[in-house]
């Protein structure tokens, strides 16, 4: 198993979206801005079976959107070369990567 990696798969009419985050921000709560709000992170979402490297690989290979969170997550898009280096932002100071396909 991937050190620590949940993911969830969901249809949402014709998209394919892969949720993956590092298994250990599951019930965060992180800041959003300066405002003092916060967002959960949650296994509704982000699922809470962990996957291994092959498995999260094969799917975001796949997906139309992407949401990724986490140092682990988001090192391991840009090693597939499906993220760019700096190719990510954060949120409450944690990596997160939103990839999106579009059609050719």
């Amino acid at each position: 198993m991937e050190a620590g990696i949940v993911m969830r798969v969901h249809r949402v009419r014709s998209e394919l979206v892969v949720a993956a985050c590092d298994a250990e921000l599951i019930d965060r709560h992180l800041p959003v801005g300066t405002s003092g709000r916060t967002v959960q992170i949650t296994a509704h979402f982000y699922g809470e079976r962990r996957v291994n490297r092959d498995e999260l690989v094969f799917h975001l290979r796949r997906a139309t959107i992407a949401n990724l969170l986490g140092e682990r997550v988001c090192q391991l898009a840009v090693e597939e070369g499906l993220l760019a280096e700096r190719g990510f932002g954060t949120l409450g100071g944690v990596p997160h990567a939103e990839i999106i396909t579009v059609p050719q």
